[in-house]
């Protein structure tokens, strides 16, 4: 098994529309503001973007984000992965009762050159890290999609 590759996948249930939580997903240069892990997005073109994260731990990754598949219709954003991070990720947004389950799926490899010298040490410390930032995540747009007020 290959310790630097990694599989995640986050379960948000949202309340609000799907429509709306889609619409929210798509924009990607919006994220720093509802997501707080997300320290940057720099658009390259329409399809392109640069994102730097950065959790509890004290490093930063760096990732070229390509899109790959845009289906509203599906309620499917895809994007390819390049940079400290290489591989794939998605978000599968769907109708459930009267709100939202945002499925997101990723496959990465890690190529950030610290984190594949701490991968055996530090995997257990890194799958937090991420549970951390998507927990977060969940609860920034939870509160961004109900105007700010506090969501739990």
């Amino acid at each position: 098994m290959d310790r630097n590759h990694y599989r995640f996948l986050s379960l948000w249930t949202l309340p609000a529309p799907a429509p709306a939580v889609y619409r929210e997903l798509e924009r990607l240069e919006d994220y720093p503001r509802w997501w707080p892990q997300t320290r940057e997005v720099t658009r390259l073109d329409d399809t392109t973007a640069v994102l730097r994260v950065r959790s509890l731990l004290p490093y930063d990754l760096t990732t070229t984000l390509r899109e790959g598949r845009r289906d509203s219709a599906a309620g499917v954003l895809e994007v390819t992965m390049s940079g400290d991070l290489e591989g794939w990720a998605r978000w599968t947004v769907t109708e459930r009762g009267s709100g939202t389950l945002a499925r997101y799926d990723q496959e990465v490899v890690v190529r950030k050159p610290l984190l594949r010298r701490l991968a055996v040490p530090g995997r257990p410390l890194f799958r937090a890290n991420h549970r951390l930032m998507m927990r977060a995540g969940r609860r920034g747009l939870a509160a961004h999609l109900d105007g700010g007020r506090q969501a739990v």
